[in-house]
């Protein structure tokens, strides 16, 4: 079982090291454009949530459920031609597979309780909140038991992960025009296809829940050097930045003597060598709160995310001029393509600094090594796969379809 995130004292203990690849920009796909919010921005997510299937069963849910769905919106809302429709028939094919738990399967796959699970399942070889099977090309376990991943496959289209085999919602032909249970189903070829229909308005009652305006967070603060603290999307699972074999530890949190300025004084986070262009990526969903210069950091990127009702906030720092693909304001899924290493400010040679900081972005950092440690990691063509974040929209199926 993998450790949980952990904001006591967090030394560097990172993973092996490795050998650093070069990672070319040509290879980086384009960024979208995105439509204009029209349905509202995924906002706070609640503590719990009851609404009633269209046969009448009352559904409760909890936050973790709840979190699992605003990861599914999150990622959604990110690819184009998705819209408020196709984030409601993944909801309700999620909520039809797994009440949106994340499960492991240690029959089929005992590995896959290494990985963050809500419950162990053993339908024959299935996985996670849409119970995708390895066995049916959906992906490897590790990437299966990624929610963010899963939400991705279950959209499919250009940018999802198997390229349309198995296929994805977008994937399916004229799937707009499908009722949505019959939508789902043609994603998850169900043995039972006339389960999803029945979810239909509580996945509309939690679409609604985590993209109202209103704060429902009740009275849980907010820190004051956060904006819009009160509004972000809970931490269900983490990242480490930097793909599986594209880095190296070079050094660690503490006092030392800056290689730069010639003065000792506080490393107020860890280095990890990279090449130039490497993709930077989100280690925990929440929302951009800095994207720009920021000192002796040079071009950085600072990230609020809500753990259990805390804020922290990550910061990732020396980034490639131009390197910056999100803006102050984004919402972004664990995994996100935010950035690409660089070696600005007071910086040696290409490099990320990282950096945690519970309370706020101008409260102290602390030793990020639990964060670190507690995290998965993704390999190189997982994170060329992930557009850069923009502002995400929910969009009308107009704009979705322009």
């Amino acid at each position: 079982m993998r450790r949980p995130l952990l904001l006591a004292v967090l030394p560097l203990a990172l993973l092996p090291g490795a050998v650093v690849a070069t990672v070319a920009l040509a290879l980086l796909p384009g960024v979208e454009e995105w439509c204009e919010p029209t349905v509202g921005t995924l906002g706070p997510t609640p503590d719990r949530l009851e609404a009633r299937t269209r046969d009448g069963v009352l559904v409760h849910l909890d936050r973790t459920q709840l979190g699992h769905a605003a990861t599914i919106v999150a990622v959604g809302a990110r690819v184009r031609g998705v819209g408020r429709d196709g984030l409601v028939i993944a909801l309700m094919a999620a909520l039809t597979e797994s009440r949106l738990r994340q499960y492991a399967n240690t029959t089929a796959y005992p590995s896959s309780a290494d990985y963050p699970h809500d419950a162990d399942g053993s339908d024959h070889d299935s996985l996670g909140l849409f119970q995708m099977r390895p066995a049916a090309g959906w992906g490897t376990v590790a990437q299966l038991m990624d929610p963010a991943y899963q939400a991705r496959a279950f959209f499919g289209g250009a940018a999802g992960p198997n390229h349309g085999s198995p296929r994805g919602l977008l994937d399916i032909p004229d799937w707009r025009h499908l009722a949505k249970g019959t939508a789902a189903q043609a994603v998850e070829v169900s043995a039972f296809p006339d389960r999803y229909a029945a979810y239909e308005p509580v996945a509309e009652a939690i679409l609604d829940a985590l993209t109202s305006s209103a704060d429902t967070t009740g009275d849980r603060p907010a820190a004051p050097n956060v904006a819009g603290a009160d509004r972000l999307p809970a931490t269900t699972s983490t990242t480490f930045p930097l793909p599986t074999g594209a880095w190296t530890a070079t050094s660690g949190f503490g006092m030392r003597r800056n290689p730069v300025l010639g003065v000792r004084r506080l490393h107020a986070g860890v280095d990890i060598a990279a090449s130039a262009g490497t993709p930077i990526l989100a280690t925990a969903a929440g929302r951009v709160v800095h994207a720009g210069p920021r000192g002796g950091l040079g071009n950085a990127v600072a990230v609020a995310h809500d753990v259990d009702g805390r804020v922290v906030v990550s910061v990732y720092g020396h980034i490639r001029d131009d390197g910056i693909h999100v803006r102050s304001g984004d919402l972004l899924a664990a995994g996100d393509w935010i950035a690409d290493v660089g070696s600005t400010g007071n910086s040696t040679g290409p490099h990320l600094h990282f950096e945690l900081r519970p309370g706020g972005l101008d409260e102290p950092a602390v030793d990020p090594q639990a964060w670190l440690d507690a995290t998965d990691t993704r390999d190189l063509d997982d994170a060329l796969d992930t557009l850069p974040a923009r502002s995400p929209a929910l969009c009308t199926d107009e704009e979705a379809s322009a």
